[in-house]
């Protein structure tokens, strides 16, 4: 290890990993990843279903909350964020869906050149070793192994044979030609196992000489001299130590971390930095704005079927067996994502239009992130339905300027009034579903919202009381050339050189779909201009 390094990446997540791979792969350079979090290799992230686990521990997980939300019945609103090698890809349910042709069209029209669909699916592709699909919209070579589910829930068939029968189309692939449809989620698993970034592009690489990755160690500081970035500052175990960068300073720690370290650096709102005695190095009005999350509802249903995820007698001795089953055969439901089968829909009813919603079926009753324990006892089926494109933008901002502090994360979901009309929409449509034969047959009624809950006005009391994030947070240090943004089309930040940002912040407006495999697209993509331009 040196104190000096061509390049320094701050965040080991989805992004962080495919650049740290792709920064060093040719050997010119010099690399550094950099993260707070642990190195990950723990059986509860390998094991796919250790996902419910993972909700709710710190040693893997920021386990974020909001401020108190006006809107939704002044509660805080669950923000899980992965710690460690991986980030959110190590503690996240594993599906790999990239969003729509639409999605980077508009990102390019809004003044972005180079991030349509075509721009990008490039960089989608040569990430991808998919398992099953051969086509032009699929890659076999890429590191991060796409797989169909090992353990394929009888429930999973039923919800796709009732979406059929209410008229959507079964969809083999969401992210192939079309993404309406219902259908199976294909996941970051190989073997039965997690494959988070960190397996597909850390693991592989190790014994490059010419990267040095750094785990428990928490960057404080970007460093920063008229207006050009050439290092940081960092917390070790009681030491506070530096690092400094020959080229550029990329910072890769997320929606929720990354505006928290350029505004403790002195970039961000003037005022804001001004009012917490941080030296203002760049006025930057936008860092921290636009924040966009998938606003989210679960309809849960009590069910028959004995073969459910729950703590009741038969079905916990039938995980007992499963368990049995993935040591021997690395199958069933311990393999599971939780999430099997779902699709996407476009409010109109129409199979052709751009789909606004995302259905996830779980085979067990859930409630508040899994969290509420008591759900556990019941034999019940849960049916999250997500906006895919909510109007609604909350913020990150500064608590004070001390990095130890927990930002201030204000969702600001259902703000936008529109978005209340499509969720009231959204689960009517929803429920509709979960009464279509086959997989209404062994309903035995609804716990949320509950049967009494018909009206538009009763079904938004129960959004203000129940709804949640599906922890697809970005767009807090955004891309574009408008007063907010905080990038430009290469990712490097606006006012100040040889700093870029790189991970799911960047997007100016949300993807519609789970956001793991677009973060790992950013990176790669980034890991593309910064070689370009640094040669």
């Amino acid at each position: 290890m040196t104190d000096t390094y061509d390049f320094i990446i701050i965040g080991g997540g989805s992004a962080g990993c495919i650049l740290a791979n792709r920064l060093s792969e040719c050997g010119k350079y010099t690399v550094c990843l950099i993260e707070p979090g642990g190195n990950n290799d723990n059986a509860l992230v390998n094991i796919p279903i250790g996902t419910a686990a993972l909700m709710r521990l710190n040693k893997f997980n920021f386990c974020f909350e909001s401020t108190p939300q006006p809107q939704q019945n002044d509660r805080t609103i669950y923000n899980p964020r992965g710690k460690g090698l991986g980030g959110s890809s190590a503690i996240n349910a594993m599906l790999y869906t990239r969003g729509q042709r639409e999605d980077y069209d508009d990102w390019a029209k809004l003044g972005n050149t180079g991030w349509t669909y075509d721009d990008v699916l490039p960089y989608f592709i040569n990430t991808e070793s998919q398992e099953r699909i051969v086509d032009k919209y699929h890659g076999q070579e890429g590191g991060l192994n796409v797989a169909d589910s090992r353990s394929s829930h009888p429930i999973g068939a039923d919800f796709i044979q009732a979406g059929i029968n209410a008229g959507y189309p079964f969809n083999p692939d969401f992210n192939g030609a079309k993404q309406n449809g219902v259908g199976y989620y294909q996941t970051t698993q190989k073997d039965g196992l997690r494959f988070s970034a960190a397996k597909a592009f850390l693991s592989p690489i190790t014994t490059r000489k010419n990267l040095t990755v750094l785990t428990h160690s928490k960057v404080s500081k970007i460093l920063i001299k008229e207006k050009i970035a050439y290092g940081i500052q960092y917390q070790k175990q009681n030491s506070l130590l530096t690092l400094k960068a020959n080229k550029e300073v990329i910072l890769s720690a997320g929606a929720i971390h990354s505006p928290q370290l350029l505004m403790l650096s002195g970039i961000g709102d003037k005022e804001e930095l001004e009012h917490l005695n941080i030296n203002v190095e760049h006025d930057l009005k936008g860092v921290g704005k636009n924040l966009q999350d998938h606003v989210d509802a679960i309809i849960v249903n009590r069910h028959k079927r004995e073969n459910l995820i729950s703590l009741q007698p038969r079905p916990f001795i039938n995980l007992a067996k499963q368990t049995i089953r993935f040591y021997k055969h690395r199958t069933g439901t311990m393999t599971s994502s939780l999430v099997e089968s779902g699709g996407f829909t476009a409010l109109n009813g129409d199979a052709n239009s751009r789909a606004d919603i995302q259905w996830q079926l779980i085979a067990g009753a859930m409630d508040d992130h899994g969290r509420n324990i008591k759900m556990f006892f019941e034999q019940g089926l849960s049916m999250h339905v997500c906006l895919l494109r909510p109007k609604s933008r909350g913020s990150v901002t500064l608590k004070d300027n001390d990095i130890d502090s927990t930002p201030l994360i204000n969702s600001n979901l259902l703000s936008d009034q529109d978005d209340i009309k499509d969720m009231v929409k959204a689960v009517r449509l929803t429920r509709e579903l979960m009464s279509t034969p086959p997989l209404n047959k062994n309903n035995r009624g609804e716990i949320f919202p509950g049967e009494t809950v018909q009206t538009d006005e009763q079904i938004i009391e129960f959004l203000k009381s129940k709804s949640n994030n599906i922890y697809h947070p970005v767009g807090t240090c955004k891309m574009g050339k408008d007063s907010m943004a905080v990038v430009n089309e290469r990712l490097q930040v606006h006012g100040v050189e040889r700093l870029r940002v790189a991970d799911g912040s960047i997007m100016p407006t949300i993807v519609s779909a789970n956001t793991n495999a677009p973060c790992i697209m950013i990176g790669a993509k980034a890991a593309d201009m910064i070689l370009r331009d640094n040669k």
